[in-house]
């Protein structure tokens, strides 16, 4: 059957695949749009299968705060090329699931995926779509949560990192020192708010690694366990949150810069998520 520009354009507007693949798609459905964009649809997955070993260290990562400031999601969605990453329409299809994540709050990752998005489709028929159309691997790789007494996100310059920061006060000046402090996060990338949250095998192999250089220097094996101790008390200063030197005021830690915002107010977690 004859197959109409005006229908390809339609169907273009509705899938955002390419013409060539709209016309083909009308014309093997018989002008039926639904099947259509079912053809479609399947031609994202078999993509999707051919590209599954392919890496995606490339994306968007957006993080997204609720309007009261106590809760926050990431969501990084990887592309192959940076090309792609880079495309209005993938940037803005990103920042769509952040703000469905938002408003929905799903549990994990496979309940985001769930969601229903422009109808029936869910968002992972959605991702399964773009697959067919840019024609690389494309997938949704994190998502975060973050509920606090107030949350403030930081997104990188490219949407290449996002951070957000759990406070212990929610107030205007608080939210603005949040901010502050995830930029330090994606700039210094901490591994823990504090010594506690340090996993312990991390501490014993710091410890460890300690104990090695103080061998290689020809200490005295009495002063061994010492001196690793104090090289991992230096680790916790310089890679956790709390106790960093403040990047816009290297006279001040984090802690004291946020007591000097205002009393009381702590750091109480934090979530980075980044493209590498």
């Amino acid at each position: 059957m004859a197959i109409k520009a005006a229908d390809v354009k339609k169907l273009r507007d509705m899938t955002g695949s390419g013409m060539m693949d709209c016309k083909r798609a009308l014309a093997e459905s018989e002008g039926d749009f639904d099947k259509a964009i079912e053809i479609l649809r399947k031609r994202g997955e078999k993509v999707a299968a051919k590209r599954g070993d392919r890496e995606a260290n490339e994306g968007a990562v957006i993080a997204r705060v609720s309007a009261d400031k106590t809760y926050g999601v990431i969501v990084k969605l990887s592309s192959e090329t940076d090309f792609v990453s880079k495309n209005d329409d993938f940037v803005a299809f990103a920042e769509k699931l952040a703000d469905l994540a938002l408003e929905y709050r799903p549990a994990d990752r496979e309940a985001l995926m769930a969601l229903k998005m422009d109808g029936d489709h869910t968002i992972q028929d959605k991702v399964t779509e773009m697959v067919g159309k840019i024609n690389e691997k494309i997938d949704v790789t994190a998502y975060e949560q973050l509920v606090g007494e107030m949350v403030a996100p930081y997104i990188h310059s490219g949407n290449r990192a996002a951070v957000l920061v759990g406070l212990s006060v929610n107030s205007e000046e608080a939210f603005e020192a949040g901010r502050n402090v995830a930029m330090q996060v994606a700039a210094m990338r901490p591994v823990a708010l504090d010594k506690d949250g340090v996993d312990q095998k991390v501490i014993e192999q710091e410890i460890e690694i300690g104990k090695d250089l103080a061998r290689q220097e020809g200490k005295p094996e009495a002063m061994i366990e010492k001196i690793a101790l104090g090289k991992l008390n230096k680790f916790f200063k310089e890679n956790t949150l709390v106790n960093q030197m403040y990047v816009k005021d290297s006279k001040k830690t984090v802690a004291q810069y946020l007591t000097s915002v205002e009393k009381g107010l702590t750091a109480t977690a934090f979530k980075h998520v980044s493209l590498v």
